[in-house]
């Protein structure tokens, strides 16, 4: 099942995005929530659903700073998203790590790039309520009482004083292991250095859900453009009988999104990629 993440196209209204999604021929939608009311309001996304006959296959949990009438934290907002999954029928939702490292984002006037961001742990280093959740077994009590699968999503490197390093807690393969389900994110591992086929090969038994973009010095390409061979973990994949969604979750430059006529080839585009490599 091939479906399109709503964040590709975040500066989209939410019924234009399903609207595209069913013209270009996507299997399902996975819906971005954030701060906007129309991805999350259940009656309102069952409607769309229901009028272009395309299924809410996920619900994703927001990272915007302030998400109007959510909780602040993090852990709160997965139970929120767990809720509304629930109201649409979608089967999974998407969590991301709990944070680490907060930036702080600035100005200095006279720089050749004005807008910097300063990445410090607060405090050395932070534990949130979600960070123990996630230890100590709220995830799978939360899947068990709710029958809503929840897909942790591995996250993108950051830099820090020119070296790699990981703003959440649990991002490293071995560490991730720990999650009965998992989203696979192509394009977050490529910031790693890291090998698509060599993570899902280890990973596999718990990979729920995939974020399919690829990576050329930037992130979420389109899956067609960039230096990562996302053509042989679709094959290997469709080889294995993997039974979730790929979510086509580029952005939206890179989509080309600023002419609807180019943004609507580039995802038949993207669409036929994953249809010829991910064929059973």
């Amino acid at each position: 099942m091939i479906v399109l993440s709503t964040g590709t196209l975040y500066n989209y209204g939410i019924a234009r995005v399903f609207a595209m999604a069913a013209e270009i021929g996507f299997d399902g939608l996975e819906v971005m929530v954030d701060d906007r009311w129309d991805t999350r309001q259940a009656a309102y996304l069952r409607s769309l659903a229901g009028k272009h006959g395309l299924p809410i296959i996920a619900m994703h949990s927001p990272f915007v700073t302030r998400v109007q009438g959510w909780p602040d934290d993090q852990w709160a907002r997965v139970q929120y998203t767990v809720v509304l999954a629930r109201r649409v029928g979608a089967r999974v939702v998407i969590a991301h790590l709990p944070f680490r490292i907060y930036g702080v984002v600035g100005h200095i006037h006279g720089w050749n790039q004005p807008h910097f961001r300063l990445p410090l742990p607060v405090p050395w280093p932070r534990r949130e309520m979600y960070y123990y959740a996630l230890r100590d077994g709220g995830l799978e009590k939360l899947e068990l009482d709710s029958g809503v699968t929840i897909a942790v999503e591995n996250m993108p490197a950051m830099r820090m004083l020119g070296r790699r390093t990981s703003g959440v807690w649990f991002n490293r393969p071995e560490e991730l292991q720990r999650f009965p389900h998992l989203t696979l994110d192509t394009t977050h591992l490529a910031t790693w250095g890291l090998d698509p086929l060599e993570i899902y090969d280890q990973l596999k038994g718990r990979v729920a859900h995939v974020h399919l973009s690829n990576f050329d010095g930037q992130e979420h390409r389109s899956p067609p453009d960039g230096a990562m061979r996302l053509d042989l973990l679709l094959r290997q994949m469709a080889t294995d009988g993997y039974q979730g969604a790929i979510s086509v979750e580029g952005s939206p430059d890179a989509l080309h999104a600023e002419n609807e006529r180019r943004c609507r080839a580039a995802l038949r585009r993207a669409l036929a990629y994953c249809q010829e490599h991910f064929a059973r």
